[in-house]
């Protein structure tokens, strides 16, 4: 457990090594966003009309035939084996839609899935140089006659360089990898910020702190740029004025899509890391629970806390849907990484050269470089490679236009079934006529008197239905069919079926 929890600090992202002794532009905040303007009669009226539209376009929704199987009985009449292949096409997609619905769960859900961090190395290289310092003016010859020299209006100045490279493997550690297709330093953090280690009153230009900021997609910004110099970078730089040493304070804000909190020393014994996200920090308490078989009742929701719990949430029992408003206050936002350094303006520095005061300490003071960088490795999170990939096909345009040309066809195939069943009614209501038309004829009038009795609430169960009576067989104004209770009541039907119609 030890040597977990020492591995675990080791790559956490706020682990930071030295190993060895641009200013962006200032972007302002974003603003709030303007109130919407009211919407205009005539726009509330448009919107009206959409919905009716919209509603009118659901009831023909509705009524869009939907069997599309073919009648068992249409084999009869048809020549070849058409049908029985119909029928095992429709299984086979049957089988394709299943196969095609659940691998498209698959890649939702891969989309959800927290996989684990992968961690890449960082290193940041600090550099400064100088111009116009006093050494520099003797040097240059721009002495007076009595040995002294003319500062001006102290034109002495210093440039920071900050650059950044994400390496390819922690092992290289002398060879900077190269850039194409990696993320760039402004990709890892939203803002950095350069304190000062010096009272802003005794600086030649007052300055006391630089500050970049990632710009944000805004309404006041519609052309943001995300590939743009002022937020995709790998250098930083800034020019200030000063003749003498300054210690400085780099801080690094980290730009993560699942924000990283610091945990509380109570949550971080249970989940056996000093920093996750909240929604890493829930699974882990129920992976505990689960693993120390602590759920009581049937649905599981229900957590009899044992002691590193019960010093964790301070109760006997928890229900799980209140872990996340629990763990909030062991949630810390984490600080953000801070890089020291210190601005030199010396000559062995800015030159190179070994100071004749302090004497070599090992050989590479022997072979020393003008401005010899300070470098910095920092362990930061890496995406997922397959995430990419897995959103481009979830929402690929052509699997869009694939599946819109499947629903077009497969109305235009529900159609075709409706009328086949059409076209086989018609062929059995003939093909029945034409084997015993006497019979059939009878049954037929027999089945209209059914309906028109049920239309003059005249029916009976199970009586009057053979047509055979004379009334019934006579026609004209005298008879059953032509009287004003036979046409009121089919008049009243058909009023009924039309108002049913508009309400569905």
């Amino acid at each position: 457990m030890e040597q977990a929890r020492a591995h675990r600090r080791k790559i956490s992202f706020a682990d930071i090594e030295r190993t060895w002794r641009a200013a962006g532009p200032m972007v302002a905040p974003p603003q709030a966003h303007a109130a919407q303007p009211q919407l205009t009669q005539a726009q509330i009226q448009q919107q009206h009309l959409e919905q009716i539209r919209r509603q009118d376009h659901a009831r023909r929704q509705a009524k869009k035939p939907t069997d599309r199987d073919i009648p068992d009985d249409i084999s009869e009449a048809v020549v070849g084996d058409g049908v029985e292949r119909c029928k095992k096409l429709r299984e086979v997609e049957r089988r394709l839609d299943a196969v095609m619905m659940r691998k498209r769960l698959d890649i939702s859900d891969n989309l959800q899935r927290r996989y684990t961090r992968r961690e890449g190395v960082l290193r940041i290289w600090i550099s400064n140089t100088a111009e116009g310092q006093p050494w520099q003016v003797m040097e240059e010859g721009t002495a007076i006659e009595d040995g002294m020299f003319e500062l001006g209006e102290n034109q002495a100045t210093f440039r920071v360089k900050i650059e950044g490279r994400l390496l390819e493997e922690p092992e290289d550690e002398d060879d900077k990898p190269p850039t194409s297709h990696r993320p760039r330093l402004s990709s890892f953090f939203k803002a950095i910020t350069i304190d000062f280690d010096r009272d802003s009153n005794l600086n030649p230009d007052g300055f006391s702190q630089i500050e970049w900021r990632k710009p944000q997609p805004s309404q006041q910004n519609p052309n943001f740029d995300p590939n743009s110099p002022e937020a995709s970078f790998d250098t930083l730089e800034f020019t200030r004025k000063a003749d003498e040493n300054i210690n400085i304070t780099i801080n690094l804000t980290r730009d993560e899509k699942n924000e990283r909190f610091k945990l509380s020393p109570e949550l971080a014994e249970i989940l056996d890391t000093e920093e996750e996200d909240r929604a890493g920090a829930v699974q882990g308490i129920w992976e505990y629970c689960r693993a120390m078989g602590l759920q009581e009742d049937d649905d599981k929701r229900k957590v009899v806390c044992d002691e590193p719990l019960r010093k964790l949430f301070k109760q006997d029992h928890v229900y799980f849907p209140y872990v996340p408003d629990l763990l909030v206050p062991h949630l810390q936002p984490l600080p953000p990484v801070q890089l020291q350094y210190t601005i030199r303006v010396d000559k062995p520095y800015i030159t190179g050269t070994k100071d004749a005061e302090s004497p070599s300490e090992n050989e590479e003071d022997e072979e020393r470089k003008p401005s010899r960088a300070t470098i910095y490795d920092i362990r930061v999170p890496m995406p997922n490679p397959l995430l990419h990939q897995l959103t481009r096909f979830h929402t690929s345009k052509a699997h869009i236009g694939d599946l819109q040309t499947i629903v077009r066809t497969d109305d235009e195939l529900a159609v075709l079934v409706q009328k086949i069943h059409q076209t086989n009614a018609k062929r059995k209501f003939y093909d029945n006529l034409a084997k015993d038309p006497t019979s059939f004829v009878k049954r037929w009038i027999s089945s209209q008197q059914r309906d028109l009795e049920v239309i003059l609430a005249e029916a009976t169960r199970g009586g009057g239905e053979d047509a055979t009576n004379e009334e019934f067989r006579r026609g004209g104004r005298d008879g059953v069919w032509g009287s004003e209770l036979a046409k009121e009541s089919v008049g009243l039907w058909l009023a009924r079926n039309n108002q049913n119609q508009k309400v569905h």
